[in-house]
């Protein structure tokens, strides 16, 4: 008889894998792979915080659902960019879905030592195609070296700031989908205070207000000769 797992033993999480898997379809041996990462998952969760505790109930349809959902916005890109990838998600939940793919790669960037620990041995149990860089965003972002067809970020930051780590990426041909909440609109406010950009919203597929940001453009905006005079006086 299989071994029960925690997440196949729970009710709970049982019925919430099924509809997520119902909600983002995916083959039966991406099935496995997020599998293996769902435990590995519980299992790090009670010794490093790597999703708010209040999400677990949820954590296939909040977390690994709203991942898996990227991969209909770019359909042919193999190189992904995952900044901050924290737990995993989407970085994680992509390489799983792409391990079959020939010549997919995700680069999983990530500053804290014991989550970056945990992203590699994410990878190591399920197989999935990816590379942990244990560095802070910017930096690494600009050494990431090849080709990169998209870059996505959850979680990690105000959309400014997240749009200024995406831009060297966007400038080299990257499409960027950064995934955001409720308060998308006023953040779409604050960023073009600093950036022209233009902003492909959808609504997220698992549901809870959240938002995808798409941009295949970004261009830092100048200030004006009478803004900079200001400044100075």
């Amino acid at each position: 008889m299989p071994k029960l797992t925690e997440q196949t033993a729970s009710p709970v999480l049982a019925s919430d894998r099924a509809a997520a898997l119902a909600l983002t379809p995916v083959s039966r041996e991406t099935e496995a792979r997020l599998d293996r990462y769902v435990s590995l998952l519980l299992q790090w969760q009670a010794k490093t915080n790597l999703v708010a505790p209040s999400t677990l109930p949820k954590l296939w349809t909040r977390h690994v659902s709203d991942s898996l959902q990227l991969l209909a916005f770019a359909p042919g890109a193999k190189v992904w960019a995952d900044l901050g990838s924290g737990g995993g998600f989407p970085g994680v939940v992509l390489a799983c879905a792409l391990a079959e793919t020939p010549g997919a790669m995700v680069y999983l960037v990530e500053r804290n030592a014991k989550k970056a620990a945990f992203l590699r041995e994410t990878l190591r149990v399920t197989g999935a195609p990816g590379v942990v860089h244990l560095a802070e965003i910017g930096d690494t972002v600009d050494r990431i070296t090849g080709p990169v067809d998209c870059v996505t970020a959850r979680a990690l930051a105000p959309l400014h700031q997240l749009v200024g780590f995406a831009e060297p990426l966007v400038r080299r041909g990257a499409k960027a989908l950064l995934l955001k909440g409720q308060d998308v609109e006023a953040e779409l406010t604050e960023t073009t205070k600093y950036w022209n950009i233009q902003p492909k919203l959808h609504s997220s597929r698992s549901g809870g207000q959240g938002w995808i940001v798409e941009l295949d453009h970004i261009e830092r905006r100048h200030r004006s000769a009478t803004a900079a005079k200001s400044d100075c006086a």
